[in-house]
């Protein structure tokens, strides 16, 4: 069979953030086992493109050769629908599904359900659709997606020496996330605002430009709240870098209000962290009990209290950071990830329009 795909991605794969940092390393791993894998932009601005990347996005897939294995990243596939169905009978469109993009933490009820109803349809004309962990692949339920037309590919992790912590008397909170409101930012500033009296430190470590109106409200909390000693944002990272924060951390803390997956929680794992985080999306899937403390997102209350736990309990810690380094033992690494992400373009390739 050949070993050749197209993969289209908004904007531009060297963006940092988890969904950009797995479409780097698949495109990687398909490469080196064999695969000719094409990547092309179709333009900046998604889910929600201008003018520009929509006719960015419709010259790249007319010039598309027919018959070919199109991979399209989710958050382009869910919004161009109409180009999606005028090329469903000529291409082979896998859709990339990170999460599905209605969502969207602060959306408006209209935005939403436009974006429902568009990735609806832009779905019925994929010959596959991979997904990054089993609770996106059950969400696509809604979507009108059959089971049997979905792979799930988790994301895979590199080999990580283990966290050596902090070694302060203030224990170091580290949360690695683009500042935006899914990632629960804000919640997190509220929370450890009424946890004044205990040593602690946050570093936050994320783009701070992709939503500039997040970022600056999260900073006036953290002004508002006299956090701003202990409150760290850090921007992005390069891996070296991210490196550094994980084996210093003593707690990885993710508030999020969905994820589908959660990259950096797996990250923490890996480095034998005790996490915090929500019960939202895959993050149950992602994070055992044994690793962490889940709790509902945006509960400011449950948040704090957990916090306190972790803060107070120098036992608790310990057990968590061994039921990390228990979950580590199962991540699977990116060659894995790869393999079964090939598999499952093959199975594509041989799949009937739905």
């Amino acid at each position: 069979m050949n070993a050749r795909c197209s993969f289209l991605v908004p904007g531009d794969l060297g963006t940092r953030t988890g969904g950009y940092g797995y479409d780097r390393r698949i495109i990687e791993g398909l490469r080196a086992a064999g695969w000719q894998v094409e990547v092309q932009s179709l333009g900046p601005g998604y889910p929600d493109p201008g003018q520009s990347a929509l006719a960015s996005t419709r010259r790249v897939v007319e010039a598309l050769a027919d018959d070919t294995l199109v991979v399209v990243d989710g958050l382009a596939f869910g919004v161009m629908a109409e180009v999606a169905a005028a090329h469903a009978r000529r291409l082979r469109w896998v859709a990339l599904v990170h999460h599905p993009l209605s969502l969207e933490t602060g959306l408006a009820p209209e935005r939403q359900r436009a974006l429902f109803e568009s990735e609806r349809q832009a779905l019925a004309t994929a010959r596959g659709v991979i997904v990054t962990s089993p609770a996106t692949a059950r969400a696509l339920a809604a979507f009108d997606v059959a089971a049997a037309r979905i792979a799930v590919v988790e994301p895979g992790t590199d080999p990580a020496a283990l966290a050596q912590g902090s070694g302060s008397a203030g224990l170091v909170l580290l949360c690695i996330a683009t500042v935006t409101p899914r990632k629960g930012h804000a919640v997190l500033v509220e929370a450890l605002a009424g946890l004044r009296d205990r040593p602690w430190t946050l570093l936050c470590a994320g783009s701070l430009t992709m939503d500039a109106a997040c970022s600056a409200s999260l900073a006036a909390s953290i002004e508002a709240h006299g956090l701003k000693e202990r409150v760290r944002l850090l921007g992005e990272c390069d891996e070296p870098g991210l490196r550094a924060l994980y084996a210093a951390a003593d707690v990885f803390v993710l508030p999020s209000f969905h994820e589908g997956y959660g990259m950096a929680l797996a990250e923490a794992l890996a480095h034998g962290l005790p996490v915090v985080s929500t019960r939202a999306g895959a993050i149950p899937d992602t994070v055992p009990a044994t690793a962490g403390l889940l709790v509902a997102p945006g509960d400011v209350d449950a948040l704090r209290g957990a916090l306190q736990q972790v803060l107070d309990d120098a036992g608790l810690r310990a057990r968590l950071a061994e039921g990390a380094r228990e979950a580590r033992r199962s991540l699977p690494t990116w060659d894995d990830s790869a393999a079964r992400f090939a598999a499952a373009l093959r199975a594509a390739r041989q799949a009937p329009l739905a």
